[in-house]
């Protein structure tokens, strides 16, 4: 499926801006199959899932060890076989233009 009838298909009942974004982060959070591994600042991390965070950014909930961290679903490089659902993370960054 291409990225604008995605983006389309999660937003297709919204009335604003917001209401898009929870409709992305939904299919973000139904589609995206985790755990993945991918490399942050050179360091493999496991993204274990996607939050809305309360300023409505997505981010990413990445860990390694013991260490945990959020990390803005924009900035998360993929790996380069990214995971089932990863057109989703492509589709979101469309529409955050």
């Amino acid at each position: 499926m291409e990225l604008d009838a995605m983006i389309d298909e999660a937003t297709v009942d919204a009335f604003n801006e917001d209401e898009q974004l929870t409709g992305l982060f939904t299919m973000l959070e139904e589609n995206l199959a985790v755990p993945f591994t991918t490399t942050v600042l050179g360091v493999e991390v496991v993204v274990r899932g996607v939050d809305l965070t309360p300023d409505g950014r997505i981010v990413a909930l990445c860990s390694r060890d013991r260490t945990r961290q959020a990390i803005g679903i924009l900035e998360l490089p993929l790996p380069t076989s990214g995971p089932e659902g990863s057109e989703w993370i492509e589709a979101y960054r469309q529409w955050a233009g």
